[in-house]
């Protein structure tokens, strides 16, 4: 999703300077193209050289440096004209005020006023900060100049306080980023997602499950959220979400999940069946926890076959596109498209899970999509996130 895209990052003197390191590791991860500016504060904080190592460019931090007049341009407008997004991180109380009244006296406020690209704010500061009236007008006017301003988090701050103020986590930075590239295209659709692995209790504490992490259930259903669908994502597991339009159903057995999918499904435009459900379930849920007996070695759990969820909710379709997923070891596509036809789904999406790179609990993937009466295509390897972008931009082009 990142790929190619010209991000700017502008560093601000606040505490939480040394985080917008991971952010820059995060984007170049994701194929951005990364350009830092420092305001002198700043530097106090963390030394250019190391954002120009992660970011693999020079930090520009003077509109009048050596680098600039050698390169024999203005360094604000040039780099305003390059930004796709300019992202604003940490954000202190100067540079909104400077954002919000057009003040240009470094290099930072300056390229941000010639920026037509859009903008991404996370404030950082300490509360009474934050509270300040001040702040809050500067705030309101960056909003009505149609500004991203993301909320600070609430919790421990550097001064020994606890209050509203502390920049958000990486996954809620990373989420606001793809959102800016995010079209919605998906507008109008109820799309359901079931993510994780069941667990199918055997007493009270021990169940029988999975190695699913759920990422990519959450990755498809946070990225169509993002386009603009309504998603109900029936999950085992909960995740960051994105998205206003996500409503998250949690579940932990095979029954459960089935439950809920036969109360949304007739309302649905897509299924994406992502969840890993358990075959079996204990024929018996013992009430306490079974113990261990010194003189016996062997125990026998029974077990009763679930229901083929995939396969009985395709008999109710209508006009549901219904996406089924075929996570094997072996013989991948003959699996995978006896699976297609036996469950009667409209597309299989497969990947070898034996691999260490493809498999449970990682964050990449590697997808075949399976349809009737086309050829399987396996696309590279990627992150959980760009495979979500990727299927759904897929869906919207050649399927909605």
């Amino acid at each position: 999703m990142l790929k190619g895209k010209h991000i700017t990052l502008y560093v601000t003197g606040g505490i939480a300077v040394y985080k917008s390191l991971n952010i820059v590791r995060e984007l170049i991860k994701n194929q951005a193209e990364v350009q830092v500016v420092m305001t002198k504060a700043a530097q106090e904080f963390v030394t250019p050289l190391t954002f120009a190592t992660l970011s693999q460019r020079p930090v520009l931090t003077d509109n009048f440096d050596a680098q600039s007049a050698q390169d024999d341009f203005i360094p604000h407008i040039k780099l305003a004209h390059w930004t796709d997004l300019a992202v604003v991180i940490p954000a202190t109380a100067n540079i909104i005020a400077k954002m919000a009244n057009g003040i240009a006296d470094d290099l930072a406020s300056t390229t941000l006023l010639a920026t037509d690209a859009p903008k991404l704010v996370f404030p950082a500061m300490n509360t009474t900060m934050w509270n300040n009236p001040a702040v809050q007008t500067n705030l309101r006017t960056l909003n009505l100049m149609d500004i991203k301003i993301v909320q600070p988090d609430s919790g421990f701050l550097a001064e020994g306080e606890s209050g509203k103020g502390r920049l958000p986590e990486l996954s809620t930075i990373m989420v606001e980023i793809f959102k800016t590239f995010t079209k919605p295209v998906l507008a109008g659709a109820n799309v359901i997602v079931t993510a994780g692995g069941t667990k199918e209790a055997i007493d009270p504490v021990r169940f029988i499950g999975n190695n699913s992490s759920g990422k990519m259930g959450i990755a498809l259903a946070n990225v169509a959220a993002d386009m603009g669908a309504h998603v109900t994502l029936i999950t085992t597991v909960h995740d960051q979400l994105s998205s206003p339009n996500l409503n998250e159903i949690k579940v932990s057995t095979a029954l459960e999940m089935q439950k809920e999918l036969q109360k949304h499904f007739e309302s649905s435009n897509v299924l994406v069946m992502a969840a890993a459900v358990s075959d079996f379930r204990p024929a018996h849920k013992a009430d306490q926890k079974i113990k261990k007996d010194d003189d016996q070695d062997l125990y026998t759990i029974e077990l009763q076959k679930n229901p083929d969820i995939l396969k009985e909710i395709a008999k109710d379709k209508n006009n549901q596109f219904v996406v089924g997923f075929a996570a094997e070891t072996e013989n991948l596509i003959p699996y995978a498209k006896k699976k297609l036809y036996s469950k009667n789904v409209d597309m299989i999406l497969a990947n070898d899970v034996s691999k260490a790179n493809t498999g449970f609990n990682v964050d990449t993937n590697q997808i075949t999509l399976i349809q009737r009466d086309k050829e399987p295509v396996t696309w590279p390897l990627m992150s959980k996130n760009d495979i979500a972008a990727k299927f759904w931009e897929y869906y919207e082009k050649n399927i909605k």
